[in-house]
């Protein structure tokens, strides 16, 4: 029995001195086990080492593995597996259903036991207590040599749930984290390890339990060999790279001198040359001094050294692939020689995944997968959330999507649509009767045709077929009270869905297909899903618990359980985190993410200890894992490690944002090695350079050069720059490739893409318009805004998917509606104006609304408490407007002439008509809110308003651009009407628009009621243009002193118009005339095809903002021929001006016409 120390620093040849140990071992021949104890993430790299230096005829005599699986081939041997172990999934469950019961007697866990991810932090804490050997009688006897409060409340409710945690656990199961503790109790017994020599490698601590083993080993084995990463003979200071392994050192010393163990001569391969640097003497320079103090200098320019600096993460990965095939290309490496790390994979996998593929680069990741997103793992949860939210929307068709179930997939898109559209939710909508609203038309309905009677047919039986194996999966859970039951019907229903056989057959397909990533997962859920239920079952199956506990409870171990992947193949890039790299024959290290915080890692959270509290235990005697002091200390041991795995070449990244642009900054590691290697050059790319050589580093792989190829020239076709004569060289050599010459064809047409387009025919323009162009204004408006959006809605009559939802649009029809009526009921009921107070507006419109409520029952309104809700707001809104309305009334000389008034064949008006310059006509429609007239000294003055839900905003530069014209029109439509009657006595008014609104007054001062009402007026003062005539404005409010609260205009003291928002009648006429020639030239552009993306833009103002067809225009600056239509904001002087200069060169518009 004796232990013998092997001393190295990183690269030295430790592990290689290992092997070569066993080899020699081997040629002296003998019987007694040979056995190398690595971490369980090196023993498959260091089995192939092992087999390819003593090959397959002495592997009898040789074992690599872990401590883990040491346990296992000791019980083997010697016995002690009586029970199945429970994975961490199974423990993170059951330590959920403990809290749960124990949650009445916790002191300070109370409330943090409901709190997401607490369980997980509970169940690391009795598994650190496990490690460290420290057992429910020991941490109930520490409690009493506590002093400190808030420590003492923390360990009473870890002992509780640590007694209970054993208690349940060992019915029926072994935990895993005893293991270590057993095979200390089991190793005298084992024949395997008597007399056996050990090599323990790749260690720089330990944890109690091995340590215990360590002391059982040293007892039965001829020798135990450690290798120890270090200096030898040093004694290193606290904040020494070593110090942690110094440590590791002296304990396993005193270990050996309390058994009376012989302590050989050690090994110290530090007075060697290092093997691994032997072809690299930078690295082998930067080895010694990286956290060296004082350090030496290199001088010379290091070859085999590189920094790169990116602009993010992205093209931080694509410059890394790049190398990559670099290297293999002119290098001759194989990737299996490369590794790339990082200490922050979750940041970086899903983009490595992405581009190594596209660069055609194998890799495996070398991570344990979630299984959370996994299909079938969705449908479990989806079905159990049908029930627990009610079958929502979301819990449905989650379910239905993940391709376990008989419905197809197109009837699935056809259930959605109408589901989204008939707002159907809850279970009563889905499983009680046949669904009847007729959303292909306009609701319910008396008179549906057949095709869409089809239609719903149709959508019932979908309907049927979906929700079928649901109830009677509901059925079932709703008899059953406890986890063991509910376990039972759920498997059931996987088996009557026949998920196992779909699971096998989407296998099957992924191997096909070459994914083996998906295959080897796929392969393996169902297992997992079983083990899982197997788990609950036997640990917990009595338990009472209803559907949503039960999914709880399941959620919470599928978040735990990892599923590991096999690498697919040999000669792969290896892609993991720093403390899984292990040092086998890696020439090249590309490290990425070199970044304050991330390389290192900064310190991890303390925990449900603290480091006080760790502090305070470690003086009673306790010994727990390391504080955050310590665990830094061993982050700056991983990146030394870390830095110096590589045999050959060493490539350092680091990106200055990230995914969203945030700035990163570097680590110290990199202005460290700056200071070491003050002639290395720090490459970028975050300001590129276009000429050869620059471009012939991204000359790689063959799909992403020809991206970058496409990319040259479609700058060149931009203008932006001419390609470099290397891209022009990659194009001949494309051209030359048959798998890629009908590629470089479409690439010239892709490169000259745009998605503008310009003119349909006027053949085709009149199939879909007509030869009459008959439309309403409003549409006429959108065309103006953008002609390809208009052509998109009304000429391919594009539709947006229908939602049950409350638009903009419908609110403010529905607010129309009211008004319009709650107007004409006090004309039918002949009362006066003056008569309408607030009593009566709130009486009046709360009947309306009711009505309207009561009248079409399935309406959105009545669908939920929150759109109930809206209700009362809107009646609130409506009141409001109510008794604006009223007011306008009141204080006006001008009555009421029409509500909703209509200009259309059988309408209120004649419809507009407009002469093309071919003598065609234009019929244009529209409605209007609300007509007024005022009768004064034989005229009459027409004043017309429309009402609006939203904040609408009259400008007359809005007008010059055809933006906003309908007001003008149906003023014209007006007075060409009444004065072919009256022989020009009627004159314009007034044009407005008013806001349905009821504003939150904010004010400083303490206002009275009166003072309130005042000022929602003056909020809610209507917006427009109105007649120059002082006295026409008085009539519109008669106790208007200065300016008025209902009309954007002011008298002066002396009688004449202030501030005002005002033309004078020829100016109506020259706006007027303006608008009817807008008409003209945009109805000829319709009829010609003109359908041009070409969206205005008025400063940051674009219709773009809220179009629904940006996905079909695809409209981006970015193509040619995209651009914007650029308005500039006018004033009411320059619209004037520029309306003048139109009639002084064209005439006027009445005269021409």
């Amino acid at each position: 029995m004796s232990l013998r120390f092997i001393y190295g620093r990183a690269g030295s040849g430790k592990s290689q001195f290992c092997i070569n140990s066993i080899h020699s071992r081997i040629e002296k021949g003998g019987d007694k086990p040979l056995i190398l104890v690595v971490p369980e993430q090196f023993s498959f790299q260091s089995e192939k080492s092992i087999l390819t230096l003593i090959g397959e005829k002495s592997l009898s005599r040789v074992r690599v593995i872990s401590f883990k699986r040491m346990a296992y081939r000791v019980f083997d041997e010697v016995g002690g597996i009586a029970r199945e172990h429970m994975n961490s999934s199974g423990k993170s469950m059951l330590f959920y259903h403990i809290m749960n019961k124990l949650k009445d007697e916790f002191k300070v866990f109370a409330l943090s036991a409901r709190q997401k991810g607490f369980v997980d932090t509970v169940s690391d804490t009795i598994s650190e207590f496990k490690k460290y050997e420290l057992t429910p009688e020991i941490l109930r006897s520490t409690i009493d040599n506590v002093e400190d409060d808030e420590l003492k409340n923390k360990l009473h409710d870890l002992s509780l749930i640590y007694d209970e945690f054993d208690k349940l656990l060992h019915k029926n199961y072994i935990d895993s984290d005893d293991d270590l503790t057993m095979l200390k109790d089991k190793i005298k017994f084992s024949n395997m390890l008597s007399g056996a020599e050990i090599w323990l490698d790749e260690f720089s601590s330990f944890i109690p339990q091995q340590y215990g083993i360590i002391e059982e080993l040293l007892k039965k084995c001829s020798r135990v060999n450690i290798t120890l990463t270090m200096d030898y003979g040093n004694v290193p200071y606290d904040d020494d790279i070593f110090s942690v392994t110094k440590n590791t050192e002296n304990r396993i010393m005193k270990i050996a001198q309390d058994n009376n163990v012989k302590i050989d001569k050690p090994v110290n391969l530090n007075k060697r040359p290092f093997y691994r640097f032997k072809r690299s003497p930078e690295l082998g320079f930067l080895e010694k001094n990286l956290y060296s103090f004082p350090y030496e200098i290199y001088k010379s320019e290091p070859k085999k050294i590189g920094i790169f600096k990116t602009s993010n993460l992205y093209t931080e990965v694509e410059e890394t692939a790049r190398k990559i095939v670099e290297f293999v290309r002119d290098k001759k490496m194989r990737y299996s020689d490369m590794a790339v790390v990082t200490g922050d994979l979750g940041s970086y996998k899903k983009t490595v995944a992405v581009i190594f593929k596209e660069y055609g680069i194998p890799f495996f990741i070398d991570e344990n997968k979630d299984i959370e997103d996994n299909t079938l793992i969705i449908l479990i949860k989806s079905i159990m959330d049908i029930f627990i939210k009610n079958w929502s929307y979301e819990a449905v068709f989650r379910y239905l999507k993940t391709g376990f179930t008989d419905v197809p997939y197109d009837d699935i898109d056809i259930l959605e649509n109408y589901v989204l559209a008939a707002g159907i939710k809850g279970k009563k909508k889905w499983t009680e009767k046949d669904w009847t609203y007729n959303v292909y038309h306009n609701g319910y309905d008396d008179e549906v045709s057949v095709e869409n009677q089809e239609r719903l047919a149709k959508v019932n039986e979908i309907r049927n077929k979906v929700v079928e194996p649901i109830v009677e999966f509901r059925k079932k859970v709703l008899r059953k009270s406890n986890v063991a039951e509910i376990c039972k019907s759920l498997f059931e229903f996987l088996c009557d869905i026949n998920v196992p056989d779909k699971v096998e057959k989407m296998v099957s397909e992924f191997r096909e297909s070459g994914r083996q990533v998906l295959a080897n997962e796929y392969s393996q859920i169902w297992n997992v899903i079983i083990e899982l239920m197997d788990q609950l079952v036997e640990v917990m199956g009595d338990e009472k618990a209803n559907l949503e506990q039960f999914s709880k409870i399941f959620s919470i171990g599928v978040k735990e359980h990892k599923m590991g992947l096999i690498p697919s193949s040999l000669d792969q890039v290896l892609v993991g985190s720093i403390d899984r790299l292990k040092s086998h024959a890696i020439k090249l290290i590309f490290i990425m993410g070199v970044n304050d915080g991330v390389f290192p890692s900064a310190a991890m959270e303390e925990g449900i200890l603290s480091d006080r509290d760790r502090e305070i235990l470690m003086n009673s005697g306790v010994e727990l894992a390391k504080d955050t002091k310590t665990q830094a200390m061993e982050q700056r041991f991983l990146v030394y490690t870390s830095i110096a795995n590589s045999s050959e070449y060493l490539i350092l990244s680091y990106p200055i944002a990230d995914y969203e642009g945030k700035t990163l900054r570097p680590s110290m590691i990199i202005n460290r090695m700056k200071t070491l290697f003050p002639e290395l050059k720090e490459k970028s790319d975050v300001i590129k350079i276009d000429n050869d050589d620059e471009n012939m580093k991204l000359v790689s792989s063959t799909v992403p050069t020809f991206n970058e190829m496409v990319a040259s020239f479609r700058k060149e076709v931009d203008g932006k720059n001419h390609s470099s004569a290397v891209w022009h060289d990659v194009y001949r050599w494309y051209c030359k490739d048959e798998s890629w010459s009908q590629k470089c064809s479409n690439m010239f047409k892709a490169v000259a893409y745009t998605t503008q387009v310009d003119y349909i025919s006027e053949e085709k323009a009149v199939k879909l318009y007509g030869s009459s162009l008959k439309m309403s204004v409003s549409r006429l408006e959108k065309y103006v805004e953008c002609p390809f959006s208009y052509y998109v809605q009304y000429g391919l009559n594009i539709k947006e998917r229908k939602m049950f939802s409350l638009t903009p649009p419908d609110l403010g029809s529905f607010m129309h509606k009211v008004i319009d009526e709650f107007c004409e009921n006090i004309r039918e009921e002949n009362i006066e104006w003056k008569d309408v107070d607030d009593k009566v507006c709130e009486k009046k419109i709360y009947e309306i609304v009711d009505r309207e409520l009561e009248d079409n029952a399935g309406s959105i309104f009545n669908s939920s408490p929150r759109y109930s809700y809206m209700t009362l707001r809107l009646k609130r809104i409506l009141k409001r407007t109510a008794r604006i309305v009223a007011e306008q009334f009141k204080r006006s000389g001008f009555r009421p002439a029409g509500y909703e008034v209509t200009f259309e064949n059988g309408g209120n008006y004649p419809p507009i008509t407009v002469k093309l310059a071919d003598n065609s006509e234009v019929v244009l429609t529209g409605r209007i809110d609300r007509i007024d007239m005022l009768e004064k000294d034989g005229n009459t003055y027409i004043r017309i308003i429309d009402y609006k839900s939203g904040n609408k905003i009259f400008k007359l530069s809005d007008v010059y651009y055809g933006f906003d014209i309908q007001l003008l029109l149906y003023l014209d439509a007006i007075l060409q009407s009444e004065n072919l009657e009256d022989d020009d006595r009627t004159l314009p008014g007034g044009i407005f628009y008013f806001t349905m609104d009821d504003p939150i007054i904010k004010d400083k001062r303490n206002l009275t009621e009166e003072e309130i009402k005042e000022e929602i007026m003056k909020h809610l003062k209507m917006k427009g243009l109105l007649l120059s005539d002082p006295e026409v404005v008085h009539e519109m409010d008669r106790q208007m002193e200065g300016a008025s609260i209902l009309i954007p205009a002011s008298i002066k003291k002396d009688g004449t118009l202030g501030r005002s928002s005002a033309a004078t009648k020829e100016q109506f006429e020259m706006l007027i005339g303006h608008v009817k020639n807008l008409v003209i030239k945009n109805c000829e552009k319709l009829l010609m095809g003109d359908i041009k993306i070409r969206p205005y833009k008025n400063g940051k103002e674009k219709p773009c903002d809220y179009c629904i067809y940006s996905s079909i225009c695809r409209f981006d600056t970015m193509f040619h021929g995209n651009n914007y239509r650029y308005v500039k904001e006018k004033s009411d002087d320059e619209v004037f001006k520029l309306i003048g200069k139109e009639i002084d060169e064209e005439g006027d518009y009445n005269e021409r016409n």
